[in-house]
Formats: C-alpha cells, structure tokens, sequence
C-alpha cells in the first residue's frame, strides 16, 4: 500500500512517536508512506513528501511535529473534501491515517464515508474524546503542569501568597484536575461543575485562619467564572460577566477577587502552551508506539473507517466517528478530585 499520514490541529507530545511507529509497520509489509505536510491544508494544497523510518528512528522522544500542522477544515471550504480526495489520488495515496482530535477526526469521518479508506488516532492534550480512555499527549501535558503547580506551591507558601494558576484544556477540565490533583492543589475549578468565586474565597480565608497561610488554585482555561453583584453586566441569557468578557483570563480575575475579598495577597499565573509541547513521556511513548503499528495492522486487514483507541491496557478499534464525539468529566472523577479540597 501507499500509505498518507497527516497530523491535525494542535501539536502535543507524542505526533512524532506515532509517525515512527506507523512507518516501523508499514515498512515490514512493504508499503510506503507518504507524510502530509501541514494536516488537512497540506491535503488541500497537495503537500506531500515520501518518508521513511530512518528519518525517524530518534524522534521518538522528541515533542511537535516533524510534518508540521494546521488547523485547516476542509469541511469549511467550498469543494474542501472533493479537493482533498483529487489531491489523494493525484499522489496514488491507497489510504490514509488521520492523526488529530476531534475535528480533525471529524473532517476523517466525512471522507471515510465517501468512500476512501481511513484510520483515525486519537491526538489531543485535552483527553476529551470519546471512544477511547485516554488520547496521547494528555499524561505529558499532565506531568509538565503537574511540576509548574509545584513549583508555584513552592513559591506561594515561601512568601505566604495563593496562587491562582490557569490551564489549558478548552471545555474540559481533564487537564487541570489531574494535574491539581498530583501537585496536591487546594481547590480545582472545571467546566463540567459549576464552583463560584465566592467558593473560593472562603476555602482560602478558612486556610489562613487554620494558620495555612498559602494556597494553590487551579482553575480550567475554559471556566465560565461569574459573579452578580448587582452591578455586572449580564449576557442576552442573563448569565453575570464572564471574566473573559472582562478583557481577564481566569486566572487573573479569580486572583484579583481573592485579593480584594479575601485580603491576602494572590498571584496568576497562566500556564497556556507551556504544556503543549515538551517531549513525551514514557506511557505516551508507549501509547503512541501500539498506536500507530495498530493503524497499519487494521488498514492491512481491510478494517478502514476506524479509529484505534486505548480500552484499559489494551489497543482496540472502535468506529471513527467516536474521534469526533466529546467527552467530558464524569460525576464519580469529579468526586474523587473535589473530596481532596482543603
């Protein structure tokens, strides 16, 4: 087979590993691989370059993208899809695995069911797709914040101060509440449970009152933060301001609230790509590496229209559209992570 492989939308740690490991397979049953430079635009605009796992061999602990990526939609382009299918067969590309989440595992979807043979792998540091138990890049994206939180733990109690940090993870709280919960974090905030500014306050005022004189918040990117006190501007919905609609990030308006209510002195600090592109680390290595070689193996055994997933500690294949499904955090994770506040 000729075999195309692109990475879509925003890089993580691992892209690189799984490339290696689709070529390692693909090259034991003769195939080539063609790489597709820049995702889903490299595809529209006929971007391609042969690769081989030579050219891979010492990437597999190396974070980004050796192919490059974008974050193109085909599927937003008049004749998007009929270009990426003419652009396919003008390079003889037989099929194609689409490393991304779930956008790009969307766009997948849709060419899949017009016919051509794709397999899908789940890619995001947020860990919000469903069909699998966990995407790579998520556990490294959790040890990188997990060693910030810490350091800023450090920090918080040598000068006595909370610390209000902001992570990345767009709608869902994966990211932030497992990280927070491996740097020992004294409160967490997520999208999928609603916690108020004033929650906050009194978990610091009753730590500084027990002689605990820091803190550590984690609070998740995509928050909805409010807080009506009569005099903030509400949306067409009647929801208070938001503190993105405030011109804030999370961070800074949660640690400005804390300062002014609480009357301790707070810093925020917003941890943003720091956590996107390191090198990844062990389990995704590994994660990536059975990834990929199951990509080849399910291609080869006319199994196209999949996405290989991770079901406890095995690499299983379940339909592609569930790459493009969210999945959000479960009442019974919430529990356990809120039960650690204090």
């Amino acid at each position: 087979m000729r075999i195309g492989i692109l990475n879509g939308g925003g890089d993580c740690a691992g892209l690189n590993s799984v490339t290696r490991a689709v070529l390692k397979a693909a090259e034991s049953k003769g195939d080539t691989v063609v790489g597709v430079l820049e995702g889903w635009n490299g595809l529209m605009e006929g971007k391609f370059k042969q690769i081989k796992f030579s050219h891979f061999e010492g990437l597999i602990g190396s974070g980004g993208t050796a192919l490059s990526t974008s974050r193109t939609n085909p599927l937003k382009k008049p004749g998007g899809l009929a270009t990426v299918e003419r652009n396919l067969k003008k390079a003889k590309i037989d099929a194609l695995i689409a490393v991304g989440g779930d956008d790009t595992l969307g766009v997948a979807t849709k060419l899949s069911e017009r016919g051509f043979k794709v397999v899908g792998v789940p890619k995001t540091i947020d860990n919000d797709l469903a069909g699998t138990d966990y995407s790579f890049g998520f556990f490294t994206a959790v040890d990188e914040a997990m060693r910030m939180l810490e350091s800023l733990a450090t920090t918080g109690r040598s000068h006595g101060r909370v610390m209000v940090v902001e992570v990345m993870g767009r709608d869902a709280g994966w990211i932030s509440a497992f990280a927070g919960l491996a740097a020992g974090a004294n409160m967490i905030l997520v999208p999928e449970f609603e916690t108020s500014p004033d929650d906050v306050v009194s978990l610091v005022k009753s730590r500084y009152r027990n002689g605990q004189r820091s803190a550590l918040i984690v609070v998740a990117e995509g928050v909805k933060l409010s807080y009506d006190d009569g005099k903030i501007q509400k949306d067409e919905f009647g929801h208070p301001l938001l503190a993105k609609a405030a011109g804030e990030n999370n961070a800074s308006f949660l640690a400005r609230y804390i300062e002014k209510e609480a009357k301790v002195e707070t810093r925020a600090t917003v941890l943003g790509h720091t956590i996107r592109g390191t090198a990844p680390n062990a389990y995704d290595r590994i994660m990536t590496t059975m990834l990929g070689y199951k990509a080849v193996e399910a291609l080869h055994s006319g199994r196209a229209g999949v996405m290989v997933a991770v079901h406890g500690t095995k690499v299983v294949e379940v339909p592609l559209a569930e790459g493009s499904r969210k999945k959000y955090m479960d009442r019974a994770t919430w529990e356990l992570v809120s039960g650690m506040f204090g």
